[in-house]
């Protein structure tokens, strides 16, 4: 799939962004380019926010849609988290330049089970696992290494609730705290990776608008070298 630059080159650079964790967190490295969000995306029912800076503004998308608008050019730019990133990459392959981890969003992507749940012997060559998770393509690939079959279930939330009523044996999901699987009789067995946000860019955007994307791109660099490793 190739990637498409917006059709008016004077247009405003356009940054997509999910509200919650990662809209907060990527302002303060917003600010080292000088520019602030005028609106807050929690109180405002606006999808397009304007800036300080009338060349920049500001779509509030669904955190897996953002590799979408900006692999297609309705955004320039964009902040992902790399679960999201990995599941677009498997079904839109190329399009999509990630020159930045802004080391923020992190979190693991991991395997839970029920208290008690014998995982060791689930997991034994050749056995078969039913596994809830969103993250479908990260979730075969860490099984089919292991030798493991699985049955895939796709769920979009309350994932905890699988394997307490029996939908599956085991879920792939996000951990930070791990307070949500705690409360759920739950553990975490096995990390299969950690998890970040990065920048991504439009690649044809960046060619005819570099003049325009690269200061902003220098400045979340330099932005996330200050943030905790």
């Amino acid at each position: 799939m190739s990637a498409f630059a917006p059709a008016d080159p004077s247009a405003p650079v356009t940054l997509a962004l999910s509200k919650g964790r990662i809209f907060e967190e990527t302002m303060p490295l917003l600010a080292e380019a000088g520019i602030t969000a005028t609106e807050d995306p929690e109180k405002s029912r606006k999808l397009i926010l304007p800036t300080s800076d009338p060349g920049v503004r500001i779509i509030i998308v669904r955190a897996s849609d953002v590799p979408t608008y900006v692999q297609y050019g309705a955004a320039d730019l964009g902040v992902a988290g790399k679960d999201v990133l990995l599941e677009h990459a498997a079904q839109h392959p190329g399009g999509l330049y990630q020159p930045v981890d802004l080391r923020i969003g992190k979190c693991r992507l991991c395997v839970a089970v029920p208290q008690g749940f014998d995982y060791a012997s689930a997991v034994r060559q050749g056995a078969r696992l039913r596994v809830a998770t969103k993250y479908v393509q990260a979730a075969r690939e860490h099984f089919a290494a292991k030798g493991v079959h699985v049955d895939l279930i796709k769920l979009y939330g309350s994932m905890e609730l699988a394997p307490l009523i029996g939908l599956a044996d085991v879920i792939v999901d996000l951990v930070s705290t791990g307070g949500t699987l705690r409360a759920n009789n739950l553990v975490a067995v096995e990390d299969i990776m950690d998890i970040s946000s990065r920048l991504v860019v439009n690649q044809a955007a960046l060619k005819t608008r570099r003049h325009r994307l690269q200061p902003l791109i220098d400045a979340f660099a330099r932005a996330s070298l200050a943030m905790p490793a």
